[in-house]
């Protein structure tokens, strides 16, 4: 696997750069290291990186070290995911997910 398909670690200060002006779709995952629901849907994310990748970017902020984007986007319960496109929000999903609900959810957040 190579360092571009990996999810790209991002926070307060990369935000913008990474994800907001991207040129392709992003899906954003809010997330903390204690959370079992979280670690629990940590494969299913990247391996859709992995198949994604250069069409989809998948992008992770740690809210334990990222408070300002986690407050302005509203998350209240992790793991959260964004979909956005241009910067856009076009939607969002809360809770753990299997592989094939996160892929119905790109497909509708992303077609």
């Amino acid at each position: 696997m190579s360092d571009r398909a990996n999810p790209v670690r991002v926070n307060d200060e990369t935000f913008e750069r990474e994800v907001i002006r991207s040129p392709i779709p992003v899906v954003v995952d809010f997330y903390a290291d204690w959370s079992a629901p979280c670690r629990a849907t940590e494969m299913v994310f990247r391996d859709l990186s992995e198949r994604l990748s250069g069409r989809v970017k998948f992008a992770t902020v740690n809210v334990d070290e990222a408070a300002w984007v986690t407050r302005s986007y509203g998350i209240h319960s992790i793991p959260t995911f964004l979909f956005l496109r241009q910067g856009n929000e076009r939607g969002r999903e809360v809770g753990p997910v299997d592989p094939v609900a996160f892929r119905s959810s790109l497909r509708r957040h992303f077609a």
